[in-house]
């Protein structure tokens, strides 16, 4: 269906609640390292309860090794800082979707690398910081599945490996 990309997540819990969002909507989940946790901590576990062993997810030493191993066609960028919003994308099953860490966020040379098909955001009042990184993720991937009718063969149909 859909790949959920971390780029160094910090905070357990919110890889975890990722976890179970995989599981839940068939997507893949991707996180790049360095991570802030181990993939063993009792925080992640507890928050991917037992849809760990239902997620499909894979830990990849940096980008590029991402990259090499997923040759994502279409990738969107998550950032507070693009003038796109999410649901003016036209998604398409196999969209890799890419968030930034907890703290400072999808790091700019990241943003405006040459393999991001469009940088997009999620809309927000003034004054606040940024939205929880599993709550994006689950808002993204949601809009994406809904513009697919939540067809459940798109699900099947992408788990070729």
């Amino acid at each position: 269906m859909f790949s959920i990309v971390f780029y160094r997540p910090e905070i357990p819990p919110n890889t975890g609640n990722a976890m179970r969002l995989a599981a839940v909507t068939g997507c893949n989940l991707h996180l790049i390292e360095p991570l802030g946790f181990d993939m063993d901590d009792a925080k992640l576990k507890r928050a991917g309860m037992d849809y760990r062993d239902k997620a499909t997810v894979a830990v990849h030493e940096d980008v590029e090794a991402w990259m090499r191993a997923e040759r994502p066609a279409r990738v969107f960028a998550f950032t507070v800082e693009a003038d796109v919003l999410y649901t003016d994308i036209t998604y398409r099953a196999g969209d890799s979707l890419l968030f930034g860490p907890e703290s400072v966020g999808l790091p700019a040379e990241l943003q405006t690398a040459s393999w991001v098909t469009e940088r997009v955001r999620i809309p927000m009042v003034h004054d606040v910081r940024s939205i929880n990184l599993s709550n994006a993720a689950a808002i993204s991937v949601y809009e994406a599945w809904r513009q697919l009718g939540f067809s459940i063969e798109s699900r099947q149909a992408d788990f070729s490996g």
